[in-house]
């Protein structure tokens, strides 16, 4: 199989020189790629953005200890998708159902914005992990650079699907796409992304994925 997640990942001078320099600044914190996490063999890929500075860098766990991450993990449990509604830190317990997360990028970048480069580069360990979980039927993307991170990993050209808040995208393989705006702090505070907007999204995926919702 191909590796899917490196964890000594330096492909990306600038990451890497950035986490060289957050992590002597905070040395308590991950400051490394952050791997997925959920099941192993799941119905549902969840794909983000990257690594919060105060979240993911700090945890080690994607959307764990930040306000991005509040949204989504209160989402999954009220669908029983999670078996908590919080995700604190790698050690706290939390379980995943058939669901598994991911980031387009697994290093931190720098205000929070990777460049294209980066995005390319770090693409090939998405492209991995979609060939290699093949139980996978369903990703939710969140946000424009998921989306496109999900098509170019796939083989597919951008054009092919756009993204949109609630679209569904049919893919190679009978894999299907649906989009969410990302449940980041800046989308939430200014309602571009409610609670239900959202839910209804994800329990969507969760139905397009085979997964029964608890609601």
């Amino acid at each position: 199989m191909t590796d899917t997640f490196r964890s000594d990942c330096m492909l990306c001078p600038r990451l890497a020189r950035f986490l060289s320099v957050t992590a002597h600044e905070n040395p308590d914190y991950h400051c490394k790629p952050v791997a997925p996490f959920g099941e192993a063999a799941p119905n549902l890929l969840i794909v983000g953005l990257a690594p919060g500075m105060h979240g993911a860098n700090r945890t080690g766990r994607p959307f764990t200890g930040d306000y991005a991450g509040i949204l989504l993990y209160e989402s999954l449990h009220a669908l029983g998708l999670a078996s908590a509604p919080k995700s604190v830190d790698r050690s706290d317990g939390l379980t995943l159902r058939g669901v598994r997360i991911t980031n387009a990028v697994k290093c931190l970048p720098p205000a929070n914005k990777p460049l294209p480069v980066e995005i390319k580069t770090c693409n090939r360990y998405l492209a991995a992990e979609l060939a290699n979980l093949r139980s996978v039927t369903t990703i939710l993307a969140l946000g424009t650079v998921a989306h496109d991170a999900v098509l170019v990993a796939l083989g597919q050209k951008r054009s092919v699907a756009k993204f949109g808040h609630g679209n569904e995208h049919a893919l190679p393989e009978n894999r299907h796409m649906i989009d969410s705006y990302h449940c980041s702090r800046y989308n939430t505070q200014t309602r571009r992304l409610t609670t239900e907007m959202f839910r209804t999204v994800l329990k969507r995926a969760a139905d397009m994925a085979g997964i029964p919702a608890a609601v």
